[in-house]
């Protein structure tokens, strides 16, 4: 289970507080368990700093606590901050992260068949670039043809195998399971079982895809059936 440790102080120092954490984050590399952090001041009382930091399980974070270097920099912390900091010790119970819920959903639908979930939850501008295409696909009926093109020439299955959201993107390693049914970019139906890897970047506007970016290995699949040499 994640965990989550909120500290909260009072400081009119907060150079000095971000100077402390970035010598924490250097003297630590390679034995830390923290995997984000984030320093926000409350709009309504500049002097009230709030410091959220994350690990993988309570168990990390008391590896964490146990460095020496994380000792220091809390006594340090003391002396910069008006009164003791104050601690919420949080276990996650649930974690949406919306955007990437829906990169992960538009693929498994495409894979069952169904387009209609890109009028759901693609903007009437989206902009889809494929590096394995010519030219880029503008607007989801033009994003619908590109991928009729392979729902009808395979049934396949996507595996997303990792996701990083940062900002309003999201990036999805996947894996592509296929076997092919009909015809495809002129290739005669082989009935042939196929495997795919790509990464398919997704910008996100008011919570919409409105632009994609779809890196993969063409070249594997046209060897895997028997277009090119090497399959």
């Amino acid at each position: 289970m994640a965990f989550v440790q909120i500290i909260d102080c009072k400081t009119d120092r907060l150079d000095d507080l971000n100077r402390l954490m970035d010598s924490w984050a250097e003297q630590t590399r390679g034995r830390r368990t923290a995997g984000h952090a984030v320093v926000a001041t409350d709009r309504s009382d500049t002097k009230h700093v709030v410091e959220i930091v994350e690990f993988a399980s309570y168990e990390e974070a008391m590896k964490n606590s146990h460095l020496p270097e994380t000792d220091r920099i809390f006594r340090e912390m003391v002396a910069l901050c008006e009164e003791p900091p104050t601690f919420t010790d949080l276990d996650v119970v649930r974690d949406t992260q919306f955007n990437k819920a829906a990169a992960t959903r538009l693929l498994e639908e495409i894979s069952r068949g169904n387009l209609g979930v890109i009028d759901e939850l693609m903007t009437s501008d989206y902009c889809d670039h494929d590096y394995g295409s010519e030219g880029d696909a503008v607007g989801p009926a033009a994003f619908k043809e590109r991928c009729s093109g392979y729902v009808g020439a395979f049934d396949f299955t996507f595996a997303a195998e990792s996701q990083i959201a940062e900002g309003d993107e999201v990036a999805t390693r996947w894996t592509w399971h296929a076997t092919q049914k009909a015809d495809f970019m002129g290739v005669p139906s082989t009935g042939k079982s196929v495997v795919g890897r790509g990464t398919t970047t997704f910008r996100f506007r008011d919570g919409m895809i409105c632009e994609g970016w779809w890196q993969w290995d063409v070249m594997s699949l046209m060897r895997q059936l028997g277009v090119l040499p090497g399959g």
